[in-house]
Formats: C-alpha cells, structure tokens, sequence
C-alpha cells in the first residue's frame, strides 16, 4: 500500500426516523492476516462499533479514519463529534499515519508499510487504550487471553444485572459492576493500570452497552440479556434490531460514575491489592490533561516526522481537535506540537 494523504471527517449523518438494522450488518471474520497467527481474529469489548459496522468497510477490517466515521454514524447512529474523537484517538495512537490506515483488529501488512518507530501501527487491540485492564467481557492482559469472549465475566454482566436491574443492564448495574471489576482487577492484576486514556475509555466502554445495544425503539434505556448476548458473545445485531432515532454518544457517563467514584491509578512494584493513585492522570475533572497525555503520547510515538508523515499528523491532529472540543471541553486549547501547515 502506498503512502497517502489524510481525507476529511465526514459531516454528521443526516436525521432519520428509527431504521431496522440490516440482515448483512453481522460480525465478518476477517482472516488470520490481522493476528499474523492464522485463524479467527479475537478482539475486544470496546471494538465492537468497529466490529458491528464492517460491512461499512472494506472487509479486511482495515480502513481510513473517515471511512470508520462515516460508517460508525451509519451502523450505530454515533454522533458525529464523538466519533471523531474515538476514531482519532485509535488513529493517532494506534493507526498508520502514513497511510492513513487504521485496522479495526491487530497489526497486520494490510495497513501499509510502518511508520518509522518507536510509532508502530497496532491497531484497535494495542493493549492500555482502548483494549486495557477491568474489561466487561475481557480478561485482563496480565492473564494472556484478553481477546477472546470470558464467558465468568459474561456471567457477573448477567448476575450483577439480575441482582441490581431486574434482569437488565442499566446504569445502576453499569456503576455496580464498574467497581467490582475495578476491585477484582486490584486484587489479582499485580499489573493492573487504569489511568489516562484507559480510564477515560473504560468508563465509556461500561456505558456503551445501554446506549447502542439497546433497541431504538425502546423509550427505556436498559438491555436485556438476550440482546447484551448477541451483541458481546455472537458479536451480531439482535434479530428485529432497530437503532436509534437520533446520533448518541456516551450519555449517562456522569451518573453511572457516581455510583462508585474511583480515582486513577495502577498497583505499584508488580504486587496485587498495592494500588495508588496516580495524581499525574486525567480525572474527569481535569479533562484537558488527557488532551495532553494524548499529545504527548503522539509526540513519544513520533519525534522527528518529516515530509508526508509531518503533514499527515498536522492534518490528523486538526481533525482529531473538534472531538475534543466536544468530548473534553472547548477549555482544551487547541495545540499544534508539528506546526499548522
């Protein structure tokens, strides 16, 4: 593949009335060329827009930042400022800046050649963003498999919702089991980090489910199991699934954190139950410190580009800024660490 040039965000997708999801908008297995290993590809919780949306794509999972803007807006009705942001975040940290290639899986030749490192094109499932420690359905990285369907941790999503929602997964239950699967991750990762950008995803991860696995047809936001096990275990939409009405993002975030308020961190010297706040993250009180770890983050992977690779992060981190703007508040100063032009 050949080096290429950054395309535009997408506009937001025009409203439409609730719109059944296609027969054909099911999970594609795309082929060991992703794992590099042969087989099926194992992915995680948090890729499943991505996963549910690849009939919208190229059906090798690897695709342009626009290309996933547009499509996610189209299989999940995201909005359209919040999927720039997830998308550009992937991109920034996990894509192929140079050719502006992103892979929905893990690295694989299929999104060009590398970028010069310590930049390395992983892809979605790159450990500690947006596939991290105390997923829903996932285990932790620590234990080896943190790919593949954990049907235990299927089952504490089925008994905390029995237990606090009637046999519903709503916010009420996402708080609950957010902080059990914080707690169990303390006292069994010795390596158990959950700061900066994973703290920011994990969250929004937990309230995912209520938001666009719920049938937009519904007026009450809460999953059944039947649905949480299309979408988690069989990674399809539901029969007779329709989707929202109207671009959704991470709505119920601030109340679900309430529940259990918990504050970043990690356990410390490789000993599990050692965990200690990390002053220096992102809280979402202090929303523009993720602004800068991403930066910064972006400046480590990249220290020195030059011609196309120099452009294309100026273009990416433009189009990335109105996500910000959005997700994290305008008081986020934009930043240009490459230049303007």
């Amino acid at each position: 593949m050949d080096e290429a040039s950054v395309a535009a965000n997408p506009p937001p997708a025009p409203d439409h009335p609730h719109s059944r999801a296609p027969s054909w908008s099911t999970i594609f297995f795309i082929p060991g060329d992703l794992r590099e290993t042969g087989g099926r590809e194992r992915r995680t919780e948090d890729e499943y827009p991505w996963l549910l949306m690849v009939s919208y794509i190229s059906r090798d999972g690897v695709a342009s930042p626009s290309e996933m803007i547009h499509a996610v807006q189209e299989a999940f009705i995201m909005e359209n400022k919040f999927a720039i942001f997830v998308t550009y975040l992937a991109h920034l940290l996990n894509g192929n800046i140079l050719t502006d290639r992103l892979s929905i899986g893990g690295k694989t030749r299929k999104a060009g050649p590398d970028p010069p490192p310590p930049a390395h094109a992983g892809g979605f499932n790159v450990h500690g963003t947006f596939e991290g420690d105390a997923g829903l359905t996932r285990a932790d990285a620590f234990f080896g498999d943190n790919r593949s369907f954990n049907q235990t941790l299927f089952n504490k999503f089925v008994e905390f919702s029995d237990r606090y929602g009637d046999g519903f997964y709503n916010l009420t239950v996402a708080g609950e089991l957010r902080d059990q699967l914080l707690q169990e991750s303390i006292a069994t990762n010795p390596e158990f980090s959950f700061k900066n950008v994973r703290y920011f995803t994990a969250y929004s991860e937990t309230v995912f489910p209520i938001n666009f696995f719920v049938d937009g047809r519904k007026t009450e936001k809460k999953l059944n199991m039947d649905s949480a096990q299309s979408f988690f275990r069989d990674m399809k939409f539901p029969p007779d699934f329709y989707r929202s009405a109207t671009p959704i993002a991470d709505q119920g975030l601030s109340e679900m954190f309430k529940v259990h308020p918990f504050l970043p961190g990690g356990n410390l010297d490789g000993k599990i139950n050692n965990f200690a706040v990390d002053p220096t993250s992102a809280t979402f009180e202090t929303p523009c410190v993720l602004y800068e770890d991403i930066l910064n983050t972006v400046k480590t992977l990249y220290p020195n580009p030059t011609g196309l690779l120099r452009r294309n992060l100026i273009h990416c981190l433009r189009e990335f800024y109105p996500g910000v703007a959005a997700v994290l508040g305008r008081e986020c100063v934009q930043q240009f660490p490459y230049g303007k032009q």
